[in-house]
């Protein structure tokens, strides 16, 4: 469950477990407890303007293809793993719901443009007392 009115179903995710990465020793090299989770978004239940914008975000997790890949690893059991899959694509997906605000262009203060001259004035005398005298 995403939202109070949006969700995805557990068959639209598609989970794998491998091997983790990092020290761990014997139970990294014999165990498959990291969980990889793929989630095709073009292929998903969510409403068409959804899958729009979930395609428009900018993420090195998401392929050409519009399939979501989430790798989870921290924990040692394979279930919490799993849950934390989700939980980050339950973020995701609501970063892309989120409004956006449009922004409010603004001026800048009357100081601020005081202290830019000042600061540009500075830097020109800094460069004029750099050239040679003129004789």
């Amino acid at each position: 469950m995403l939202t109070p009115y949006l969700s995805i179903a557990e068959d639209e995710l598609d989970f794998q477990a491998i091997r983790s990465q990092g020290a761990g020793g014997q139970n990294v090299n014999k165990v498959s407890s990291a969980v990889q989770m793929r989630f095709d978004i073009r292929a998903s239940s969510l409403p068409e303007e959804c899958k729009q914008r979930l395609l428009c975000v900018r993420d090195d997790r998401l392929s050409k293809d519009g399939v979501f890949i989430i790798k989870a690893q921290a924990y040692r059991s394979q279930l919490q793993n799993k849950q934390a899959a989700v939980e980050r694509l339950r973020d995701v997906v609501g970063q892309a719901l989120a409004p956006q605000r449009p922004r409010i262009a603004t001026k800048p203060s009357y100081s601020s443009r005081q202290k830019r001259m000042e600061h540009k004035r500075q830097r020109s005398d800094v460069k004029s007392m750099r050239r040679t005298p003129l004789v």
